[in-house]
């Protein structure tokens, strides 16, 4: 379904998915002004936290501006984004540059229809579901769409991002479970 039919709110994220042709939903969302947990939004959405995925600009120490999308539950590992990226360092940048460098604010950065076009990379867990979330552009808006689509629009690289011992785990054990020791991804 486009956001068209589902609602009014046109976002330059889904201007970009509608001009590939791509099918997504727009779930919109009471925000306060001081909230950016990507959990709460999940519980907003009505998603579980490791399927809302959030976008992160960082810069490497080559000075190679590049968004880590990383699911809600888990916190983005820099030594590993800087080994996708082949890098020899990986951090967030400034807060004050976000908005400047990608037209969005905080709470609402997408990787679509952002001003400049940096190189994307996805952790591995987005191919576990059917559906992932992602910010529309604007905050309380959010696209959900499959992880295939979301991969091609974005034109993504998919690595391992997040710390051990935060996102997905195998219930009961407390221990982290990888997707490709598990069989679950193939390339």
């Amino acid at each position: 379904m486009t956001a068209g039919a589902k609602s009014g709110h046109k976002t330059n994220a889904a201007r970009y998915l509608d001009s590939l042709g791509i099918h997504y939903e727009i779930r919109e969302y009471e925000v306060a002004p001081e909230e950016f947990s990507a959990i709460v939004v999940a519980e907003k959405i009505g998603l579980p936290a490791e399927q809302v995925f959030k976008t992160l600009l960082c810069v490497t120490a080559e000075k190679e501006h590049v968004f880590a999308v990383v699911p809600g539950d888990a916190e983005l590992d820099f030594k590993k984004l800087a080994a996708a990226c082949g890098a020899r360092k990986a951090e967030m940048v400034s807060l004050k540059d976000v908005q400047p460098l990608t037209g969005y604010v905080r709470g609402g950065v997408t990787v679509f229809g952002a001003k400049k076009e940096f190189p994307v990379y996805v952790d591995e867990t987005v191919e576990l579901f059917d559906v992932v979330s992602v910010s529309a552009g604007t905050r309380g808006v959010q696209v959900v769409l499959s992880p295939g689509d979301y991969l091609r629009a974005a034109k993504a690289t998919v690595a391992d991002l997040t710390k051990q011992g935060t996102g997905h785990r195998v219930q009961g054990t407390g221990e982290d479970f990888s997707p490709v020791e598990r069989g679950e991804r193939s390339r």
